[in-house]
């Protein structure tokens, strides 16, 4: 298959049975292209990350700034010292692992304010680092009380904000479930995103493809997206199917499809 399509591991929420550092190891066993990770890596002896990282050959597409019960707290008002103290280590993370991106959460709120509050933190962010930043909007249907919902919301910060490391992330499954028609959005937005997840609607479980059934086919999806510009790698941030006798069965047919259109 040629090199346009690039498949980022996201430990996160793939091979749930292992310890973080196993999960590296495993994506690199699996044939995927990178990895990307939550908040796994401020908990993990950084020497230990860094030689899983080193052995694996994987690179790290993004990584998240600290999440914790509240999702992060980059919106969540009288909270803006812990937030830049979690942008500053997630920052420093990145930098060390050579990270593409850092993710800053907004969190659960629905207190006046805090969308200055945001706006705030993620100036401050962007003064701290030249690395691209992302934002990405979570649906209401699985996190509800999450301050950031909306697609078009986050592409109105990024109006404001003018700054073009500023980038959503634009997860299929949460943009399909809050707005639909993903790959027209997509298509009308694609110069303000920085990095894609991929997971099935409504089940957020493996990527589908194969047809026309599927609410998403991610075989007609990624080629569209390519299209549009997108250069980036295809975040797999799904949940796995237990008992699957190939749990990854779905990406070879899916890269077998990609290599025949």
């Amino acid at each position: 298959m040629p090199n346009a399509y690039r498949f980022s591991a996201n430990t996160g929420f793939l091979y749930p049975d292992l310890p973080f550092l196993e999960r590296i190891r495993a994506a690199a066993r699996d044939g995927f292209d990178a990895v990307e990770f939550h908040d796994e890596g401020q908990d993990c002896d950084r020497g230990a990350l860094l030689e899983a990282l080193h052995a694996s050959g994987l690179p790290v597409t993004g990584l998240n700034a600290r999440m914790g019960p509240s999702a992060g707290c980059a919106a969540i008002p009288g909270e803006t010292s812990r937030a830049r103290s979690e942008i500053d280590a997630a920052v420093e993370l990145a930098e060390a692992l050579d990270a593409g991106a850092i993710h800053v959460l907004a969190g659960k709120t629905d207190a006046a304010g805090a969308r200055a509050t945001f706006v705030d933190n993620l100036r401050y962010a962007l003064s701290a680092t030249s690395r691209t930043l992302l934002m990405e909007p979570l649906c209401s249907a699985k996190m509800p009380d999450y301050w950031l919902n909306s697609l078009d919301v986050a592409l109105d910060i990024i109006e404001e904000i003018g700054d073009p490391r500023l980038r959503v992330m634009f997860d299929v499954f949460h943009i399909e479930t809050e707005h639909g028609d993903t790959r027209a959005r997509f298509e009308r937005h694609a110069p303000h995103v920085g990095h894609v997840q991929l997971a099935s609607v409504p089940a957020r479980a493996e990527p589908e493809s194969g047809s026309s059934a599927h609410r998403l086919d991610t075989a007609v999806l990624l080629p569209a997206f390519r299209d549009a510009g997108y250069a980036g790698a295809f975040g797999c941030e799904y949940v796995p199917t237990p008992g699957l006798t190939e749990p990854l069965g779905w990406l070879q047919e899916l890269k077998r499809r990609l290599a025949e259109s």
